[in-house]
């Protein structure tokens, strides 16, 4: 009987989710246990994200997110991934979905005496009705999905610079990639780069060119067809509001 792997349970930087690995978790072996921990802890805080929006409650969507991978790690819901159907994305979020179904199924059998285990939800604080400022559940999965992509492939930039010896203009580009900075600092930007400002914008546009192709290259890792990037791209964009 093989042991299950241990879950890290952190805010792990972003490895993409290629469905080669995915079908690689299926097997029963260390390399594909491996892959199934490494998936779980890369889609940890979206899922955390997705929980929270349901529950309004930071510390049962923690204890929420454990129970749930903990049940992907157990070799279970993983199982139905298909490499031939759509987005990784979208089948986790399915299974966080279905997994939050079944425990207040649970729940409720639990009260009416049933004897079954779950996780403990206070169902009354649940909000049915939601201000219509606050995202949707599916939202806020898809919004910590983007973030957490931009903040992997802002990681995959940086490295490339600085192996090519342009960590400094990454530093003080950085800004500027991320909607962080407004247009008018570009000045002090390129005279701490030792560059005049044409040069420096002439670098940062082929920087967010960079970016956008580091992007693409976590992306396509989630699809089984490389023709769905550019709808998967638009998802994130509009996950990051625009």
């Amino acid at each position: 009987m093989t042991s299950t792997p241990q879950l890290k349970l952190h805010a792990a930087p972003f490895h993409t989710t290629r469905w080669t690995r995915v079908c690689l978790a299926k097997a029963d072996s260390e390399d594909g246990r491996r892959a199934l921990a490494d998936l779980c802890d890369a889609y940890y805080e979206p899922v955390v994200a997705y929980l929270r929006s349901v529950f309004r409650d930071a510390d049962a969507a923690r204890e929420m997110s454990h129970a749930f991978f903990a049940e992907m790690l157990g070799g279970g819901a993983i199982n139905t991934a298909d490499r031939e159907r759509g987005r990784f994305r979208s089948y986790l979020l399915g299974a966080v979905k279905h997994f939050v179904s079944r425990q207040r199924e649970m729940q409720l059998s639990l009260k009416r005496g049933a004897g079954l285990q779950a996780v403990s939800m206070d169902e009354e604080g649940v909000v049915e009705v939601r201000d219509s400022g606050i995202i949707s559940p599916d939202a806020a999965f898809d919004r910590q999905w983007a973030l957490t992509v931009l903040e992997r492939s802002l990681e995959a930039l940086r490295a490339e610079c600085h192996s090519g010896g342009k960590e400094r203009l990454f530093d003080h580009s950085r800004p500027f990639l991320t909607g962080d900075s407004a247009y008018g600092d570009q000045g002090a930007a390129a005279a701490a780069c030792g560059m005049s400002i044409e040069a420096f914008r002439v670098a940062l546009h082929r920087m967010k060119k960079q970016l956008r192709q580091c992007m693409k290259a976590e992306i396509t890792g989630t699809l089984e067809d490389a023709a769905s990037v550019t709808d998967e791209m638009q998802i994130l964009f509009e996950a990051l509001g625009g």
